[in-house]
């Protein structure tokens, strides 16, 4: 009976220090950029190289579309095309994600809109329309906290106010969990990463497989960094406060039928009390991802959004007769 106890303690020390190691390993992984959609082009900045897709007339007003948490550039595929008729529009994989570089660290929303931020300059970009989805909405406020002249409106879509608002759920709870996340990472089917991926969606939405390679592309490092990084800017300032502060027009935008975030019409609720004059929208029939699961609605309401913002500023500069 002691021999068998000796047996089982040993081998659960070793798989500890196999889980140790691993995840030594796993923290240490770096990718290089690399394009990976059409019209796709590296830029090499001063945090990393970002991929960017730059898209419509140079010379018309320019919507950013900056990602979620584990996505890319290809979740706004079904929107840019309607987007780009009348305006400049620029995608870019944040940090960690799609093509974009992945290094070991860098991944605070400070950080990344930074490089947003550094993008956009290169680009000659200022004054744009700014749509951030869940993670994105987050660096869409940081960039018009920190370099306000390269904002015109902020959209956020399916970002919850505060972290308590919110849950990616059990399967990205252990994922995230020391030494187990990091074990789970390295040996995760494209079965396991699909149905993780099925809560950024109304239930029995089909995940496309560009987006199960979406997430095999990170580094473990960028996946819980970046998570990280999440939790730490709402956990200091609530992103409705932070976008009030920025005094830019608001569009918050929800998907009624959300698995992730608790309570979509009191997320919103709390938009309009923390931040008065904020424009809201609830999506029927949609999950966390209107963006993919509504792109004509979501696109449709982002253009009004910008086109009453410049028909306003329009009337404001207007002589009077």
């Amino acid at each position: 009976m002691r021999r068998g106890w000796k047996i089982l303690i040993g081998a659960f020390a070793g798989l500890i220090v196999l889980l140790a190691l691993n995840a030594v390993a796993t923290s240490r992984e770096t990718k290089p950029a690399e394009t990976t959609v059409a019209g796709g082009r590296l830029l090499d900045l001063t945090g990393g190289t970002l991929q960017v897709v730059d898209r419509g007339p140079r010379d018309a007003e320019p919507i950013v579309l900056i990602h979620c948490f584990t996505c890319a550039i290809d979740w706004w595929n079904k929107m840019m095309p309607m987007l780009e008729r009348r305006h400049r529009v620029v995608a870019m994989d944040l940090l960690g994600h799609g093509g974009s570089e992945k290094p070991t660290s860098g991944y605070s929303i400070e950080s990344q809109a930074d490089l947003v931020a550094e993008a956009l300059d290169r680009l000659g970009v200022r004054n744009a329309d700014v749509v951030g989805h869940s993670l994105g909405g987050s660096v869409a406020v940081a960039l018009a906290e920190q370099s306000p002249q390269l904002v015109e409106t902020l959209t956020i879509i399916d970002e919850p106010s505060t972290p308590d608002q919110g849950n990616l759920g059990l399967g990205a709870t252990l994922t995230l969990t020391p030494l187990v996340g990091e074990g789970l990472w390295r040996v995760k089917p494209d079965f396991s990463v699909r149905d993780g991926l099925e809560v950024a969606f109304a239930p029995g939405f089909d995940v496309p497989d560009a987006f199960v390679e979406d997430v095999k592309r990170m580094t473990y490092s960028a996946y819980d960094g970046s998570a990280g990084a999440f939790d730490d800017y709402l956990d200091a300032h609530s992103l409705a406060e932070r976008a009030r502060e920025t005094e830019k027009p608001l569009l918050v935008i929800m998907g009624a039928e959300e698995q992730i975030v608790d309570d979509p019409r009191g997320v919103l609720d709390a938009y309009r009390q923390a931040a008065p004059g904020a424009r809201t929208a609830l999506i029927e029939g949609v999950g966390h991802s209107p963006n993919v699961e509504a792109p004509e609605r979501t696109a449709s309401l982002v253009l009004d959004f910008a086109m009453q913002d410049s028909l306003q500023n329009r009337n404001a500069v207007r002589p009077r007769p």
